[in-house]
């Protein structure tokens, strides 16, 4: 195994255990994120081979710093640092969170949650191919059912590394599901309609008829639009990988049901609000609704939604 070492230093204020804590729900397994004893860690896929990097706590929200450590078989330099590239977009190191204070700490609605959840950050899936099938996975089903789905799916078509005696799997290649078909996601309890998704893009991108990857530099009415023209990607889907797939700042998926619930607290009368009306009001928070959707639900992964944004 060869390894390498980095050092990143984040855009303050950055809170690490609250950032990454927030992307595994505050479990030590979220899919393929692992987040124990302080470290996370992470099998990614490079040039068709598994890495994994593991990063320690930082301990310093003002004067932050990571230490990326990338092992694999045969692993280059070159490899690495493009392992370390994808981390930090991962976790979002250098993104500039002073724009986005300032707007949210002069919102009266918004200033409890930014003073709570200080230091986090918007994550990112590693690939928008695997932010598009977790998304898809996730559809109309329970938190439990969709936990169980997607751990299905990487320990048994996500290809293995042995580190250290410990055997860890990375998100499945759009290869593996292509070769596993329906039939092969029907036998991990997959409904029929999400396995033919499924298979259907996972075909497509390992043929080169699709690139996800292409989107990256387009405008997000052009990716909202291009991701539903996709069999299986609606709206709510298609918004989501603005923020989880693309990274882009101002991303608002108003017609998710716990987003209506927790804007129905946070400004509204308590009870769920309308997508419409949701959508409406989050005006006035663009171009940052992505950083506020990360926050509302940072908090409500928390727990302590409903306290926090009363000012507890």
């Amino acid at each position: 195994m060869n390894r390498f070492a980095y050092r990143i230093s984040p855009t303050a204020p950055y809170d690490f255990a609250l950032t990454v804590g927030s992307m595994t729900y505050f479990q030590a397994r979220h899919a393929a994120d692992m987040y124990e004893n302080g470290e996370y860690r992470r099998v990614l896929t490079l040039d068709g081979a598994p890495v994994l990097v593991s990063v320690p706590a930082v301990h310093s929200e003002d004067t932050p710093e990571l230490v990326v450590d990338v092992i694999g078989e045969n692993l280059s330099e070159t490899g690495a640092y493009d392992a370390l590239r994808v981390v930090r977009r991962m976790l979002s190191t250098d993104a500039n969170i002073s724009a986005f204070y300032a707007m949210a700490l002069d919102d009266p609605h918004l200033a409890p949650l930014v003073r709570n959840m200080r230091g986090l950050r918007p994550t990112c899936a590693p690939t928008a191919y695997e932010a598009l099938v977790l998304a898809i996975l996730g559809q109309q089903i329970s938190t439990h059912v969709a936990r169980m789905l997607r751990n299905l799916i990487i320990e048994t078509y996500g290809e293995r590394i042995l580190i250290d005696g410990e055997t860890l799997r990375a998100f499945p290649r759009p290869q593996a599901l292509a070769d596993a078909g329906v039939d092969g996601l029907r036998a991990i309890k997959f409904s029929r309609r999400k396995a033919e998704y499924i298979s259907s893009i996972s075909e497509r991108i390992a043929a080169g008829e699709l690139s996800l990857e292409a989107m990256r530099d387009m405008p997000d009415d052009e990716i909202v639009g291009g991701l539903m023209a996709l069999r299986g990607v609606g709206a709510w889907t298609a918004h989501w990988m603005l923020i989880r797939a693309f990274g882009r700042q101002d991303g608002f998926p108003h017609g998710d049901l716990a987003l209506q619930r927790m804007m129905g607290v946070m400004v509204g009368d308590g009870a769920p609000m309308p997508a419409d009306e949701a959508l409406a009001y989050s005006e006035r928070w663009s171009p940052w609704r992505s950083w506020v959707t990360a926050y509302m639900f940072g908090a409500g992964r928390t727990g302590r939604f409903a306290e926090i944004v009363a000012g507890e």
